[in-house]
């Protein structure tokens, strides 16, 4: 029997009937269809190192070989990069099935992911396989070994402690993470889990501010405890990373736009053309609209100074690019842009207020209406 308390990301009780309802619906099925979600569409998949840039000559590879991105995940971790990217044909909107266009589209983006000096591991694939598109970038990642490398550009803080001891008694292995709390912490963990091959038995999650506390008691698929030291130390490396994959570093930038031809190769670009790295992306398209998140530090893995966000922006769009995660001395400014003007042209902004807000950005308060 399993026990779960949950609210939605405001920390608030569930009150809607119909996400309780797709709730218990999805809970109730043991093979959920997901086929329609994306239904004739070609399933790109790339891995390689990370820098600054790539997404950029990625989108344009793909734009100039009539590509039109429909959906998207790319990761970063460790100086590596992983993406599943769906994609159809620009002219006809179908799946691209053509053997030689399929030829060409890996051939260009692994010219492009192996760079100057990585021609070894730069991957990529291109599939018709419906799948679950955050688990699979977990499994590529960790294919990958993102979790013995070392990182290039990013600066890591808050670092998850994992540790795993064995309880011999009950002939188990317990796995303790703590770490911060986040949305889908519980998914990314157990999914890796998962894919070593680990059986949950029995699991306690609990949360405390924005501290998650996580432990798991684990056996083999053939209900053997983790047998020696070097597999007990893979299971930590394995369960840091897949907490860190999707951790929130960088500025948050939302992109709401019509989507067109080339659109993600003209944003990614004017991010590269000032100089900002994109740490993490979700790119989704629901009625011929783009909705787009993008996270970007400076070229080395720093936070992205505000007036190179602002640049970018104008850029883009002041209202087609918007901005969630600044320091306070920006959000400032995103405030009064936001709100309308007062009596007398002047907005009066509670100090209070504003670093409410910049703490709920940051994941540190659930709410600060």
């Amino acid at each position: 029997m399993d026990v779960f308390h949950v609210t939605d990301l405001n920390g608030n009780k569930l009150t809607d009937e119909s996400v309780i309802s797709y709730i218990e619906q999805s809970l109730e099925t043991t093979d959920p269809d997901r086929s329609h979600e994306f239904d004739g569409l070609t399933a790109l998949e790339l891995t390689g190192t990370d820098r600054v840039g790539l997404l950029s000559e990625v989108f344009a590879v793909l734009a100039d070989l009539q590509c039109n991105v429909v959906d998207a995940k790319v990761w970063t971790h460790n100086g590596r990069i992983a993406s599943l990217i769906y994609v159809k044909d620009c002219n006809s909107g179908s799946p691209i099935e053509d053997s030689q266009q399929i030829d060409r589209i890996e051939a260009r983006l692994r010219n492009v992911l192996k760079g100057d000096n990585d021609i070894r591991s730069a991957k990529t694939s291109v599939s018709m396989a419906v799948t679950h598109t955050e688990r699979r970038v977990h499994q590529m990642m960790f294919a990958d070994r993102d979790y013995d490398r070392k990182p290039i550009l990013q600066h890591k803080v808050d670092l998850p402690v994992v540790t795993v001891q064995n309880w011999v008694e009950r002939g188990y292995s317990v796995v303790n993470v703590q770490c911060k709390d986040r949305t889908k912490l519980l998914f990314d963990v157990v999914c890796t889990l998962t894919d070593m091959q680990y059986v949950v038995f029995h699991a306690t999650i609990n949360t405390t501010g924005d501290k998650a506390y996580q432990e798991f008691y684990i056996r083999h698929s053939d209900g053997t405890p983790i047998s020696s030291e070097p597999e007990r130390q893979r299971v930590i490396q394995c369960l840091q990373a897949a907490v860190e994959r999707r951790a929130y570093e960088g500025v948050r930038l939302e992109l709401c736009t019509v989507d067109r031809q080339a659109l993600l190769a003209d944003v990614t670009r004017t991010f590269r053309e000032n100089g900002l790295n994109v740490t993490r992306a979700e790119i989704s398209t629901t009625r011929d609209v783009a909705l787009n998140v993008f996270y970007v530090t400076d070229a080395i893995g720093n936070l992205a100074d505000p007036k190179t966000i602002e640049a970018v922006r104008q850029k883009i769009g002041l209202g087609k690019l918007k901005v969630k995660e600044l320091p306070l001395v920006y959000q400032e400014k995103a405030e009064r842009e936001e709100q309308a003007v007062g009596v007398g042209g002047t907005v009066l902004l509670s100090l209070g207020s504003i670093v409410r807000r910049n703490l709920y950005n940051l994941g540190l308060i659930k709410s600060y209406s």
